[in-house]
């Protein structure tokens, strides 16, 4: 087993007694990244309360050999996605991939995840409509893609223009 999968089987039961889910455990330069989740999101208390518990669960069972800093996150609006159980879980979102080589000759996508599965996913890409189907082995990075909304209009707000008319 290893340390991150050690990790994970400590810290699930205690995330869900928290009213937490645990999204993802990551050991990488010294960092030990716990990412928890919450229906609705995130509030700092949750949080705070979540990396006390999990800092002295992991004091106690010693999971990680040597010195680490723990971190203890949400996966935030735009999620890192990983594992596949990460797609599974973003299928119809708007996702942005950079693959290791070029997929149907494009090296990113962006569009709507349509499948996950054991293998890889299918991205339906808004431009043109086209499906790709990427395996997991050539996906170098992934996130979902938040939308913040429309782009304000051109000419800026009205009520500066009156302001500055005004002087």
């Amino acid at each position: 087993m290893t340390t991150t999968e050690r990790v994970r089987t400590l810290v699930e039961p205690v995330a869900a007694d928290l009213g937490l889910e645990l999204f993802d455990v990551e050991l990488t330069g010294g960092i030990l990244r716990v990412t928890v989740d919450k229906p609705g999101g995130l509030d700092l208390d949750a949080i705070s309360t979540a990396s006390r518990t999990i800092s002295r669960l992991l004091d106690e069972h010693d999971p990680v050999p040597g010195r680490y800093t723990l971190e203890v996150t949400s996966p935030g609006l735009e999620r890192r996605l990983r594992t596949p159980e990460h797609f599974v879980r973003a299928i119809g979102s708007e996702i942005n991939v950079k693959t290791t080589s070029e997929v149907d000759g494009l090296r990113r996508v962006r569009g709507t995840l349509v499948t996950a599965d054991d293998a890889g996913i299918t991205v339906r890409t808004s431009d043109d409509l086209a499906e790709h189907s990427i395996a997991y082995d050539q996906i170098e990075k992934a996130r979902t893609v938040f939308e913040w909304g429309p782009t304000p209009k051109p000419g800026g707000n009205r009520n500066q223009r009156k302001k500055a008319s005004a002087r």
